[in-house]
């Protein structure tokens, strides 16, 4: 059912090229539900409070006080569309919400008291816990653990009975999706995908597939949204959607945060070479050379065909300014995929590599 993503590697391969210098920041904008304002109640103090009653609507102790905060999955990765809950039974509060893309939440309007905080989400362990609120101003930050017992991968036998529950409509747009995009139409490929995931939310490989999209077309903030949606609604057991908010996060220039998500994703499948290319790619940025390089040789352990491994191992000669092992990297790459995404530019590399090699060379 779903295309590999060795198709998004290259992918990426050409973003890094176009993309990179041009990427700006994912700031998600889209807010979370509506919520229900509740009342705060004003207590009068002192001496003088019952001559100053019809004052109290004045007083800064009227101003509405709001919770706010960050929801994050393992990884620090943002856990965006998750259930929140506040509850507090002294002032008769009761608060459901999603979060944002960004994993945020502000609740606003909320009176004086002892609240519970609950999550509850597929693939983690539920989330509890209680926060005292002065009526002012507080930020949370809720971090969600996986389950101790490990889940089943998504190949399993409990995925392949989500399957039959999802709708032959959404199964038939998705298979279209894939159908466009093996055609290099984006724009139709996108339609299907979204039309899979109206007729069934649950679908995250829609969801991945539509991440996809919105990275070939440049629209990054999208594709982190979709990615991080995927990741969400799998319970955080898709590692195909973790390495692609991974990416994202090297392509906009946090090689850190991404080494984090590409670790994660590594630790749901540990056998996906393309996982250690992107991480091979990131590994680079951060100037961690021998890591990148063994990086790439754990992608060609797992699949000797993983022609965008040889990319990673040509950049590592390059630093160490070995020369003569780039260009056979380079080959290597070029036998494998003659015409692939980044072959322009590998000819154009080792061209240069081949003069700084003749140049290092005596001359007799």
């Amino acid at each position: 059912m779903q295309c590999k993503l060795s198709n998004v590697v290259y992918t990426i391969l050409r973003l890094r090229l176009a993309l990179a210098p041009h990427a700006s920041t994912i700031r998600a904008v889209l807010l979370a539900f509506a919520l229900l304002v509740g009342t705060s109640a004003v207590h009068a103090q002192g001496p003088e409070a019952s001559s100053q009653k019809a004052e109290a609507p004045k007083t800064e102790a009227m101003a509405p006080g709001t919770i706010s905060g960050t929801v994050f999955l393992p990884c620090d990765l943002h856990a965006s569309q998750v259930a929140v809950t506040l509850k507090s039974h002294d002032a008769g509060v009761f608060r459901s919400f999603l979060t944002d893309y960004d994993g945020h939440f502000e609740v606003p309007s909320l009176p004086v008291g002892t609240y519970e905080v609950s999550i509850e989400e597929q693939g983690y362990e539920p989330y509890r816990s209680t926060a005292e609120f002065d009526g002012t101003s507080l930020k949370l930050e809720l971090r969600m653990a996986a389950f101790a017992t490990p889940q089943p991968a998504p190949n399993a036998y409990t995925i392949s009975v989500r399957e039959l529950n999802i709708p032959g409509k959404a199964q038939n747009e998705y298979h279209k999706g894939l159908q466009q995009l093996a055609k290099k139409d984006q724009n139709g490929s996108l339609s299907h995908f979204m039309k899979a995931v109206q007729l069934f939310p649950g679908y995250f490989e829609a969801l991945y597939h539509a991440g996809i999209v919105h990275t070939n077309l440049g629209h990054l903030e999208k594709a982190m949204q979709s990615f991080q949606r995927a990741v969400v609604t799998s319970g955080g057991r898709y590692a195909k959607a973790v390495f692609g908010v991974g990416y994202l996060h090297y392509l906009q220039g946090r090689p850190a945060q991404a080494e984090t998500t590409i670790r994660r994703g590594l630790e749901i499948d540990p056998n996906s070479p393309d996982g250690y290319v992107i991480l091979g790619m990131t590994l680079l940025r951060l100037n961690r050379t021998d890591e990148a390089e063994k990086s790439a040789r754990e992608a060609l352990l797992r699949d000797p065909n993983a022609a965008s491994a040889y990319l990673v191992l040509a950049d590592s000669c390059a630093r160490r300014q070995n020369y003569q092992e780039q260009i056979q990297d380079l080959d290597a790459y070029l036998k494998m995929d003659p015409s692939g995404p980044a072959s322009t530019r590998a000819h154009e590399v080792r061209a240069v590599a081949q003069r700084l090699l003749d140049r290092s060379q005596p001359q007799n």
